[in-house]
């Protein structure tokens, strides 16, 4: 692991060794839980059966009339049933402990004591005697004060637990290596989809190759490439509009260019003759000088529009709700100075949506720069909106039927609007703007035979803020 620029810890390892790492672990814990948990419960087990036999032989040998007879040959084999245990009788009333074999003393403690003076119906705890572990069990006799002491060796059942103990831990490390080739298995065999997509990415970022991949089946890494896929998409149907962009734009940007530079070089010519600008007539002097003039705007207003136009990109986040009829308003007072000898009429009702002002009213301003274009001297100019829809009438002579859906591409013209001024690319902003808004427009024919020009935005009649 290591820090990432943003300060934060970030693995560093291949998702297939971290694959096996986490199967490995996993595995390996769950097979250490499983061995631990076998270890006890054998222990628990082994231990439970030992005291619950001594018990057993302890209260039989308790009750043996021949008991407190016994002598140094121990007691009978009949009242023990075997002869591999300790055995010792502690008289609590005179304070003796008698041992019945030949082994060390036994090391008596409070437990046993309180057996002897009937405080406690039995004792079992392990004790260490001569480096061996016993244990150790006492029972009352039907004789008062009296109590009856039996120890077995715990080594059998030490080693047997020793030896089982052995055999959980080779079995876990078994378990953690199977754990581990287990992993590399579901590595190679699992993240191999994961290896053919990301291989097919590498090739097509070093191709540009944008085919859509093969999707086989329908899991993670299916849909992931069926998303892929998507994204190919998308980046194709890009990079061919913006192919498109620069051809047209650069077919558009030829013919003001090439005028402006016939006029410059007149002018040149002029200027470096001997009589200068004199030699000019001034009415020729004057439509060059207003020609040279206007294809500097015309190369301004194409510029502007290719800049806006460039700027393929979803609504930015930073917008708030505007008044359709006011943006309407301010656009039509704008276009009545451009288009003095024409009528407008306007009518509005509020209509609040939730985008940026600046781009609607470059929107609603072609609308009405295309209608004032094509109408008439001295003809009107309808425009109403109402319940979200903007329409925009025109006494022009109107849009062919065939050519309705191609108005608002990119540098599009009729044949009649290539004689006029334009780049062809206002109705084109004008989509951009309404799709961006989640809105639409569309050319239709009017009452009268001129254009009719339908925007459409979302939105609603009060102030979603007020």
């Amino acid at each position: 692991m290591g820090p990432g620029p943003d300060g934060r810890w970030h693995y560093r390892r291949s998702l297939a060794s971290r694959v096996i790492w986490l199967t490995t672990i996993a595995v390996g814990m769950s097979v250490a839980l499983v061995a631990v948990g076998a270890y006890l419960t054998a222990r628990v087990q082994m231990q439970d059966t030992l005291d619950n036999a001594l018990l057993d032989r302890a209260d039989k040998a308790a009750g043996s009339d021949s008991l407190l007879q016994a002598g140094s040959q121990g007691i009978p084999s009949w009242a023990l049933g075997a002869g591999d245990v300790r055995i010792a009788i502690l008289d609590y009333n005179r304070g003796t402990l008698r041992i019945l074999d030949r082994g060390p003393t036994l090391e008596l403690g409070r437990s046993e004591l309180e057996v002897a003076q009937g405080k406690q119906e039995q004792s079992l705890r392990t004790i260490v005697l001569a480096g061996d572990r016993y244990r150790v069990v006492a029972v009352p006799t039907q004789q008062s004060g009296v109590a009856l002491i039996i120890a077995q060796p715990l080594a059998d059942q030490d080693r047997t637990l020793s030896r089982l103990g052995w055999v959980t831990v080779a079995f876990g490390g078994f378990g953690v290596l199977v754990a581990g080739l287990a992993g590399w298995a579901v590595a190679s065999n699992g993240l191999r989809p994961v290896r053919r997509l990301s291989a097919s990415v590498e090739e097509i970022a070093r191709t540009e190759d944008f085919t859509p991949l093969p999707v086989e089946g329908d899991d993670e890494v299916a849909r992931l490439a069926t998303s892929f896929n998507h994204l190919l998409v998308a980046l194709d149907a890009s990079r061919i509009r913006q192919r498109q962009l620069v051809a047209d734009a650069s077919h558009e940007l030829r013919t003001p260019l090439t005028a402006l530079r016939t006029n410059i070089d007149l002018l040149t010519m002029t200027v470096r003759s001997p009589d200068g600008l004199r030699g000019l007539p001034p009415e020729a002097r004057d439509e060059l000088l207003d020609d040279v003039r206007a294809q500097m705007e015309e190369l301004t207003t194409l510029i502007g529009d290719l800049t806006e136009l460039a700027r393929d990109e979803p609504m930015p986040v930073l917008v708030e709700p505007v008044d359709l009829a006011d943006v309407v308003d301010h656009a039509v007072q704008r276009v009545r100075r451009r288009a003095p000898g024409l009528e407008f009429e306007v009518f509005t009702r509020p209509w609040w949506v939730i985008g940026q002002d600046a781009e609607l009213e470059r929107a609603v301003t072609n609308l009405l720069d295309n209608a004032a274009k094509w109408s008439p001297e001295g003809g009107r100019v309808t425009v109403r909106l109402s319940d979200g829809v903007l329409t925009v009438d025109d006494q022009g002579p109107g849009i062919a039927e065939a050519d309705r859906t191609r108005v608002f591409d990119r540098f599009w013209r009729s044949d009649d609007a290539r004689t006029l001024p334009g780049s062809g690319l206002g109705l084109a902003i004008v989509r951009q703007v309404a799709e961006r808004h989640s809105g639409s427009v569309q050319a239709t024919a009017n009452a009268s035979g001129g254009a009719r020009l339908v925007l459409k935005l979302p939105g609603r009649e009060n102030n979603p803020h007020a």
